[in-house]
């Protein structure tokens, strides 16, 4: 006998009770990508007429949940985004990025009339619910922020069938994203203090399993190759984007072959550094030069002020905003230029 499952055009007769049915096994049932069954769910654009009709058939032989999202879609009616976050809930109120990025979206989301659901998902139930939350018809998309390469939010978005933006680079073609040019930011930190005379230059670095921080080490690498200094791996300190990794980097970095500058990966990271170095009786910028990536707030209200690359975030709320609301036909990865602010931490 024929596996109607397995079949391409053929539609099963029943839903697998085992499994939440995905958009994927929606195309498989209707015969077409999932691709286009994720067009079709985001309001029907590129989707011919038979497709269409497959599809809808599809949607309600397997018990795909996304039918209450394609009509509010269509319609308009649930007026709101989610953005979900990953992380633990602490790292909401101690990354000052959060808020002001929070404060972007908000933004474009208010000239777009729509309004803003904070969910967080950084356990497997708080992940179910949010995903349960999101599909149940609630929200016109969704925004993710601070996912790891391989956080399991990013497929599962991918496959349910509603608009999903990642705000920061995730790798791959699972989602769309929206982030800072964290590469050629941290590679034009980095030149600011080769040419300022630095040569001795360290790097604290953001999470290995994150893009950003991957794409800044990139950035410090190019730029030391670029004026002829070498690489260091003992020059290189592994962050976590806090405050207090921060400073145990500083305070290594203080103890480890001598240096004259230090590149951190984010604002909090830096600010931890420059205690740290002053806490080892060294003078900054004197003794060492600091930038940082981000200036958030605390850039300003370091001692010295910190010199940092500016993220966008104005700009990349809006972009994320405008993804959202009308998801392209395949994932696109959107990058914004950042802007060196030149203070005295580095002059």
């Amino acid at each position: 006998m024929r596996d109607t499952a397995s079949a391409g055009s053929d539609i099963p007769t029943q839903p697998n009770r085992t499994r939440r049915p995905t958009i994927r096994d929606v195309a498989r049932a209707a015969g077409v990508s999932h691709g286009t069954v994720s067009r079709y769910l985001n309001g029907g654009k590129w989707v011919g007429a038979e497709s269409s009709h497959a599809i809808s058939i599809a949607i309600r032989e397997t018990g795909f949940r996304a039918n209450r999202v394609a009509r509010s879609l269509a319609t308009g009616r649930a007026g709101a985004i989610g953005v979900i976050l990953t992380e633990p809930q602490d790292r909401l109120f101690g990354d000052p990025n959060y808020a002001v990025l929070l404060s972007a979206i908000t933004s474009a989301l208010d000239r777009q009339d729509r309004h803003l659901i904070l969910m967080t998902a950084s356990t497997e139930g708080e992940r179910a619910r949010a995903l349960d939350f999101a599909t149940d018809g609630h929200v016109d998309g969704v925004v993710l922020l601070s996912a790891a390469a391989d956080d399991p939010m990013n497929a599962a978005l991918a496959e349910c069938g509603i608009p999903a933006i990642s705000c920061g680079r995730i790798g791959g073609d699972i989602l769309s994203s929206v982030a800072a040019d964290d590469r050629a930011g941290a590679r034009r930190g980095v030149e600011h203090l080769i040419a300022s005379g630095r040569r001795r230059i360290a790097i604290v670095t953001g999470p290995a399993d994150v893009a950003g921080g991957q794409d800044r080490l990139t950035g410090y690498a190019e730029a030391l190759e670029a004026a002829g200094l070498p690489f260091d791996p003992e020059l290189v300190i592994a962050g976590d984007w806090t405050h207090a990794s921060g400073r145990i980097a500083g305070a290594r970095l203080a103890e480890g072959p001598p240096i004259d500058a230090v590149f951190a990966s984010n604002d909090a990271m830096a600010v931890g550094v420059v205690a740290a170095m002053r806490a080892a009786g060294r003078s900054i910028p004197d003794d060492v030069a600091v930038v940082g990536f981000d200036d958030a707030g605390i850039a300003f209200t370091c001692d010295p002020p910190l010199t940092t690359l500016r993220q966008p975030f104005a700009t990349i709320g809006a972009e994320i905003v405008r993804l959202v609301l009308d998801p392209p036909p395949s994932p696109l990865a959107l990058t914004v230029p950042t802007e060196l602010i030149v203070r005295e931490s580095a002059p």
